[in-house]
């Protein structure tokens, strides 16, 4: 296996590792369990405040501990948002082509982020093919017009 290749792979997997790592933890975070957790951990935090005197460590860990969730939810959040958003780009950009959506576009957002790419091109090339047929079918009619008016005059 080349070593360019090897990285390409890598890379993939990676990519779906942490894509699937961005979807579930999205989803957990959004639960009333896991608020009901973080605001059970600031009630503690908050009632341990005179054991350790009100401290600047005391108050340390807290905005540490807060620092770090929200650094990591950020990315974590706006890698399922890109897929999100990518995925109704393509659901959208379908309905347009055809006026109607397709039953296969039902949950592409659960595709990994190069599937979605695939499935974007694909239905760019079919976009530029249909309005190339389009195009073709009206220089056709206009030819046929002036065909009948010679025909008839």
């Amino acid at each position: 296996m080349s070593a360019d290749r090897h990285k390409t792979e890598t890379h993939r997997g990676a990519a779906a590792f942490f894509g699937e790592l961005a979807s579930k933890t999205s989803q957990a975070a959004g639960r009333a369990s896991t608020f009901m957790l973080a605001a059970g951990i600031v009630i503690v935090w908050a009632m341990s405040g005179p054991l350790f005197g009100f401290s600047d460590t005391w108050q340390l860990v807290i905005n540490t501990g807060t620092t770090i969730v929200t650094f990591l939810m950020v990315f974590l959040i706006q890698n399922s948002q890109n897929r999100d958003s990518a995925a109704i780009q393509v659901k959208l950009d379908e309905l347009i082509r055809v006026g109607a959506a397709q039953n296969s576009l039902v949950g592409i957002e659960h595709l990994s982020d190069q599937e979605l790419e695939d499935l974007r091109k694909t239905c760019e090339a079919r976009a530029k093919a249909g309005k190339i047929g389009e195009e073709t079918v009206k220089a056709t009619g206009k030819k046929a017009q002036r065909a009948a008016r010679r025909a008839a005059g």
